[in-house]
């Protein structure tokens, strides 16, 4: 979603003029965009906040603009006493606070209020960064803002407000324009991207958008992020089997394979809950890959819980495991109401145990792979390589001669390791 986001005001900037720098002393403006959902991630917001200080204490003229996450929805004065030195704040994807800001500075009142309005609904039409057009393969579309389910550990309903679908047309309208900016992927993005159209009765559901997108001309893959176990419907898996350009990849959290901690969650649904869903994903959508999270040292999680995850796991045998390590967010339910209180150390002891069971796991799914033939397509060179990835979402690298950007090819497998495999063209 930061990346989405991050296009989108770099495409405002560019609009009003400005080009891009990869050098923070050079530039008038600085845009910082922020993410909380992990202690690790706002400290470092906070850490790169302090090495832009002495820049603006040199430069006052250039423009500090602090965006996302750490500012949220909701006017933060406590934050702004504590960085005095930024000059606009501006919650997540909203460009216009900057745009206004600007353009004030410029003179440019006249434009001001529809531009801001524009930008702040995001109906401004996206034009890539001039460094990613015509380079860019694969992008992000948001579809649906925010949240409302507020599991005890998430910190995103309260930075990036309720959940607010965006209207089709406007899908459409941004997918045909990265379509014609040499966009081949694009990825339907939702913290529950399932919920799309919940809030808005006349929108179409989330396997009636992908039907649309579907239709959009040049766009030849199609997935979406994040799905949650209860609003993974049958209509919707059903889509993803019977829409060539929808990939057979799903992502869908478990967080944990403990009721009892689910519940503490508040996730809404059982590990059996979780099983019978894997189950019925596999039976409707053959071949396909799925993508779990799971989140270690809950508050209370107890080794019997933390064995229940582990077991659950290796039983399920999923393609990706994205492991994260509990800390607490200020202002959730497990902050206010829990103590935490597995110690960093078993913290770390539990992700390497789920890490090194996820490592083997995704070198045998991997390696049913060897001698295969698959379409992959490329995104980008690395190194001498072209780096591409499968309909399952698999990281595969080939060497050739020619320009495979944005070329969907055939490639035989004659490699395979736990992340990624090597091929040929075939």
């Amino acid at each position: 979603m930061n990346v989405a986001d991050s296009q989108r005001v770099a495409s405002a900037l560019e609009k009003l003029g400005y080009e891009h720098t990869a050098r923070p002393d050079e530039a008038d403006v600085v845009v910082l965009n922020t993410c909380v959902v992990r202690q690790s991630a706002e400290d470092k917001a906070y850490g790169r906040l302090q090495s832009l200080k002495p820049m603006k204490a040199a430069r006052p003229e250039m423009v500090i603009n602090l965006m996302g996450c750490l500012v949220g929805v909701k006017d933060n004065p406590r934050l702004r006493q504590r960085l005095p030195f930024v000059d606009v704040f501006s919650a997540p994807s909203d460009p216009a606070p900057l745009i206004a800001h600007l353009m004030q500075k410029e003179g440019r009142q006249a434009e001001l209020e529809e531009t801001s309005a524009r930008y702040a609904l995001m109906d401004e039409e996206l034009t890539l960064p001039a460094r990613e057009r015509g380079k860019l393969i694969s992008a992000h579309v948001p579809v649906v803002l925010g949240c409302s389910h507020a599991c005890t550990y998430c910190i995103i309903p309260y930075r990036r407000g309720v959940e607010r679908s965006r209207p089709p047309q406007e899908i459409l309208a941004e997918a045909r324009a990265l379509a014609a900016q040499g966009v081949r992927e694009i990825t339907l993005l939702g913290q529950i991207v399932d919920r799309y159209g919940k809030d808005e009765p006349s929108y179409p559901t989330l396997a009636g958008l992908l039907e649309q997108v579907s239709a959009v001309d040049g766009i030849e893959r199609i997935r979406f992020l994040t799905s949650h176990p209860n609003w993974m419907n049958d209509e919707l898996l059903d889509a993803v089997a019977g829409l060539p350009k929808v990939m057979p990849h799903i992502e869908v959290p478990i967080q944990a394979g403990s009721d009892r901690v689910l519940e503490a969650m508040k996730r809404g649904y059982t590990a059996e809950d979780y099983r019978r869903l894997i189950a019925r994903i596999r039976a409707r959508i053959p071949g396909v890959s799925i993508a779990t999270d799971i989140i270690v040292g809950f508050p209370g999680e107890s080794e019997d819980d933390f064995n229940q995850t582990y077991h659950l796991l290796e039983e399920l045998k999923l393609d990706v495991a994205h492991l994260a390590r509990y800390s607490p967010r200020e202002g959730t339910v497990s902050a206010r109401r829990m103590t935490d209180d597995v110690p960093e150390s078993e913290k770390w002891r539990r992700f390497r145990l789920l890490e090194e069971l996820q490592e083997g796991i995704a070198a045998e799914i991997h390696a049913a792979y060897l001698g295969q033939t698959v379409p992959v397509l490329f995104e980008a060179k690395v190194k001498q390589r072209w780096r591409g990835r499968t309909p399952t979402n698999k990281l595969v690298f080939v060497e050739a001669g020619r320009d495979l950007r944005g070329v969907t090819a055939a490639v035989k497998i004659h490699w395979t390791g736990p992340w990624s495999m090597i091929g040929e063209l075939a």
